[in-house]
């Protein structure tokens, strides 16, 4: 099981769940992934976190003022969040939080990218991010969902000084995200027409599974909405849900060579 110590500037390294009720939120993905909940305490403002097999997977926590959408959240390791904010803020994006020091764990910000997907940032403390990813049960990929991909482009190459490399993806324009030393670490897509205007730009996270068919349908039995059906693609067979709040999600389960 690949194990993190740390994560590399300009990579992400944790994601989290803003939801309207934690407890359904709890039962909902424990019993889809199997997950536990660690309980940080009160002064943690009712945030937890996700474990699998004792190891942290994901966060989870209460949405913050009447309005915020329930959300996955993709973060993104950096060494200077100030900076990096500071980047963000010339390239465009609009900062929902600046940054701030959550307990000793690290320093997180929240911002929206010129594009309007919501991202965090995460300078690392005591908490690095997952400590486990890209197996069956943790999260393993994150996909920037954009109407306007050259406008996105431009900012994530400012702002972290990534690349997009497009991708062989019949049917459909995708690129994958490239740090400076040619590492893939995420990927980006174009919102297809058909999707209704209303839907924002988003950063999707997906999660491995053993088996994206049964995740579906065990899912669905406990109040989940299926998007995209289970699909092979080169990389795997996965699918795209809604949780019963309404944040989205995505499952695959991953090639051999993925």
């Amino acid at each position: 099981m690949p194990k993190f110590s740390s994560y590399p500037a300009g990579t992400p390294s944790w994601v989290d769940l803003s939801t309207p009720d934690t407890s359904a939120g709890q039962a909902f993905y424990g019993a889809v992934f199997g997950w536990t909940t660690s309980d940080l305490g009160p002064e943690a403002g009712g945030y937890g976190m996700f474990q699998n097999g004792g190891a942290n997977v994901a966060g989870i926590g209460p949405t913050q003022g009447e309005g915020q959408p329930p959300a996955w959240t993709t973060y993104i390791s950096v060494i200077d969040i100030e900076a990096t904010v500071a980047r963000a803020t010339v390239a465009g994006a609009t900062v929902f939080v600046e940054p701030m020091q959550v307990m000793e764990a690290g320093h997180m910000a929240l911002f929206a990218d010129p594009t309007g997907a919501v991202l965090g940032l995460w300078q690392p403390g005591q908490h690095i991010g997952a400590d486990v990813a890209n197996e069956p049960g943790s999260w393993c990929w994150n996909e920037l969902n954009t109407r306007d991909h050259a406008k996105a482009v431009s900012f994530y190459r400012h702002v972290f000084e990534w690349d997009a490399a497009k991708a062989d993806a019949p049917g459909m324009q995708y690129w994958e995200w490239k740090r400076d030393d040619g590492t893939t670490i995420g990927g980006m897509m174009e919102i297809p027409a058909t999707v209704p205007a209303e839907v924002p730009a988003h950063w999707l996270v997906y999660f491995a599974v053993d088996d994206t068919d049964a995740t579906v349908a065990a899912a669905e039995k406990l109040g989940a909405t299926t998007y995209v059906a289970p699909t092979d693609i080169p990389p795997g067979r996965f699918a795209v849900l809604a949780d019963p709040a309404g944040a989205m999600f995505g499952i695959i389960k991953m090639a051999p060579a993925a």
